[in-house]
């Protein structure tokens, strides 16, 4: 089965490009502002419009308001919602019910223990986000860099719905991530950029390589 890649946080143009010609599957655009990845509403429409017909583009929220949210819907043209702060499954159904769009819900594992709350998201979310927790004094709840200990997802009986391996994947390590978890979905931020916010082409073209392997 072919790996499916999302290049999350682009804030250019040629990054769209970069990333469709590179053959991703799934293309982000961050609208938490603390985020060097943000862009506004305008900025991601004028990305969104650029992207190939095929590829998914997601909007990557944090505990957005349903009037954020509905700025968001309405002024881009989205295919998936992505909620990556700490909604609650309830939270969650509210969102897919209010916006009739797939939702995919991020949730951070640094240990076992964290594995154990995933249940109650796959009940209402339509694809898993499985992220790197971030330290306690963190100020991004993702787009970190930083990695899980891979082997927590090592031979488990996996979700019933669709899930995506994200946290510090670069294309040095993602091709051992995805064997040592099975995962068939992976998300990149950081590991493909030149500096923060930045996407480098030649790095995204690696690391979707890397993941094909």
């Amino acid at each position: 089965m072919k790996i499916r890649v999302k290049i999350c946080g682009l804030t250019r143009p040629e990054d769209v490009t970069a990333s469709a010609e590179a053959g991703a599957a799934y293309v982000g655009f961050n609208f938490f502002p603390p985020s060097p990845r943000y862009v506004d509403i305008a900025a991601a429409r004028t990305l969104a419009v650029e992207v190939p017909v095929g590829i998914a583009k997601v909007a990557l929220t944090v505990d957005a308001d349903d009037a954020t949210l509905d700025a968001i819907v309405a002024g881009v043209p989205l295919d998936m919602l992505q909620l990556h702060g700490s909604e609650s499954p309830e939270r969650v159904a509210e969102v897919r019910a209010r916006y009739g769009l797939p939702v995919m819900k991020a949730i951070g594992i640094a240990d076992p223990g964290d594995l154990a709350g995933i249940a109650a998201y796959e009940a209402v979310a339509d694809q898993l986000l499985i992220d790197a927790k971030p330290p306690r004094d963190a100020e991004l709840p993702g787009g970190n860099g930083l990695a899980f200990d891979w082997r927590l997802l090592a031979g488990r009986k996996y979700w019933t719905k669709p899930w995506m391996l994200a946290g510090g994947l670069t294309p040095d390590n993602v091709e051992q991530a995805i064997r040592l978890t099975g995962a068939r979905q992976v998300d990149v931020a950081s590991g493909v950029e030149a500096s923060k916010g930045v996407k480098d082409a030649g790095l995204i073209r690696s690391f979707v390589k890397a993941a094909s392997l």
